[in-house]
């Protein structure tokens, strides 16, 4: 697991462009074969992937967590990008076809991931964050049937925002948040933007209450976004490809614009779990 420490908006201004990449930026996310977590000290979020192609992936603490298994002290969530795929939690396993996810709850042990198609493998997306209380687990799906653990993702969470005169007609579909899929901190997202519209969270906006790390995905290999970051009078950028992630400070704002249309998975951690929390920031006022 690699660890990255916490940064100072003051100290932020002064970065040069590889500066900011080693501090914010997580390239190579999915590894075949692999489990790879980036430890973050904003908000203690873990950001990673589980990428089975032919074998069978476990879920361990490792030394960084000081924990006896992953969970102890931990929630999570899952989302998965890449063909089906099975996560096998204390011994049930759920079918976790592409653009499901989970929510997994504080305390489970045994976790594994599985891909059903080696040729087209599994790419599980995960983000996590501290607990103090167990949520029951569920496998979030984007159609089907609801179940006692199968939640469905409503149509009264599937928002649809912006136009194509702004460059920015996108659909936001939620996954984890109250009423939906509850939690002790942790939410998380899919933002999909329709063909031709370009620019996510714009207007841009801060929410001191909370981080945000985005996942970008669905983009050519020429392709990229532009993801702006920093105070709205100190902006900076970092050129992302495609199923790279970056890391939002809380003070830092989070947008982005793409050379075509793109995905991303937002998930926050923080204080706060109110989607609404946020401060606007005027186009005007940025810098």
């Amino acid at each position: 697991m690699e660890l990255r420490t916490a940064a100072s908006p003051r100290d932020v201004k002064h970065y040069t462009t590889e500066r900011l990449r080693e501090e914010f930026l997580i390239q190579n996310v999915f590894e075949a074969d692999e489990i790879k977590l980036v430890y973050s000290h904003i908000d203690r979020i873990i950001t990673g992937s589980a990428t089975p192609v032919e074998k069978e992936l476990k879920l361990t603490a490792g030394d960084e967590l000081r924990a006896e298994y992953f969970l102890q002290r931990r929630e999570m969530g899952v989302i998965n990008i890449g063909g089906a795929g099975c996560i096998t939690i204390d011994g049930k396993t759920y079918e976790v076809a592409h653009k499901d996810g989970m929510y997994v709850g504080m305390g489970k042990k045994d976790i594994t991931f599985a891909s059903v198609d080696k040729e087209n493998p599994a790419k599980f997306y995960i983000n996590s964050a501290p607990a103090h209380a167990v949520y029951p687990t569920v496998l979030i799906k984007r159609e089907g049937t609801p179940a006692d653990d199968v939640v469905i993702v409503k149509d009264v969470n599937k928002v649809e925002l912006g136009t194509l005169e702004e460059s920015n007609h996108r659909t936001i579909c939620k996954y984890i948040l109250p009423g939906q899929v509850e939690s002790c901190q942790l939410e998380m997202g899919m933002t999909s933007l329709e063909p031709g519209s370009v620019w996510n969270t714009m207007p841009s906006h801060t929410h001191d209450r909370r981080m945000e790390v985005y996942l970008y995905f669905e983009l050519p290999e020429d392709a990229f976004v532009m993801h702006y970051m920093g105070e709205p009078q100190e902006t900076r950028h970092i050129v992302m490809r495609n199923e790279e992630a970056v890391i939002s400070p809380s003070w830092s704002i989070h947008s982005g614009s793409g050379s075509r249309n793109y995905s991303f998975i937002w998930g926050m951690v923080g204080e706060n779990q109110d989607f609404d929390d946020m401060d606007g920031i005027d186009n005007r006022d940025l810098m």
